[in-house]
This record gives C-alpha cells, structure tokens and sequence, in this order.
C-alpha cells in the first residue's frame, strides 16, 4: 500500500477483539473515539476488557482489509455491520461507547 489511509500511524495501537484476533468472529463495530482519536475494532459481542487486545492497526487491517473503507471515518464516529459480507454504516457515535 503507498498511502496509508487512518489518520494514525501503522504501529498505533488499537482495540480489536480477542474473538476476531482469533479468527472465531468478525468486525461489526468500529468506533473512531473523539477524545484521543483511537480506534476500536470490535465484533459486537465483546463488552469486557479481558475480551479485547491491544493490536497495531496495520494487524487489524490484516486480519480484515475491509476497514480500509472506513478509514477516514471521522472521530467521534461509528461504523457498523451486522456481518463481514454487509456494507458499513456510518453514524455520529450519540452515546460514547460501544451499543
């Protein structure tokens, strides 16, 4: 890849869910946080910190490419999907955290 699309570097480190490291589910849910402008990558059903790693997002993009079309997602944003096959929605994040 040139140019690289998120608006933090490679080796940032970023939320991704245990469950999707593993390869046992997919990313639903993405939030691009507008206090610090880290990234969560989550499956939908991680809700506890022990159910989450810390992962540099060039791994995230690895494990799934599709975030490359949310990269420009803007802080304070949300992406979701109900399953890796369906488009991203995109919407203001209302509440601050994960659904």
């Amino acid at each position: 890849m040139d140019t690289w699309p998120f608006d933090q570097p490679k080796n940032c480190g970023t939320i991704l869910s245990r469950a999707v490291m593993e390869g046992k589910t997919v990313i639903t849910f993405v939030s691009h946080d507008e206090d610090d402008h880290g990234w969560q990558f989550l499956d939908g059903d991680t809700t506890e910190t022990n159910q989450a790693a810390l992962v540099c997002l060039s791994s995230v993009v690895e494990i799934d490419a599709s975030v490359l079309e949310i990269a420009d997602l803007e802080p304070g944003w949300i992406a979701t999907r109900p399953d890796a096959k369906s488009p991203w929605v995109r919407e203001a994040n209302t509440n601050g955290t994960q659904e």
